[in-house]
């Protein structure tokens, strides 16, 4: 069989993904932390979110492909739908 054939490790679409999940958590954070504003939290600047989610985005990143690589499979028929 070809890589086609037998689908994405999770490995490597956690490594496609990173900088669009560590983004996105990023963005979370920045935005979280102007509405902690409301309650007297400090607010982070965009360069602190960033560096915060480097770390946060690793196990994000491998949820996130775990999610995509389980809709590929349940897409070429080898998993039942999920309920």
């Amino acid at each position: 069989m070809t890589q086609i054939e037998t689908g994405w490790p999770v490995r490597k679409l956690a490594i496609v993904l990173y900088p669009f999940t560590a983004a996105a958590v990023a963005i979370n954070l920045f935005m979280l932390s102007l509405m902690g504003q409301a309650i007297g939290l400090p607010a982070l600047s965009p360069i602190v979110s960033i560096w915060i989610s480097l770390p946060l985005g690793i196990p994000a990143t491998w949820l996130a492909a775990k999610w995509v690589r389980r809709l590929m499979d349940e897409a070429d028929g080898k998993l039942p739908p999920a309920d």
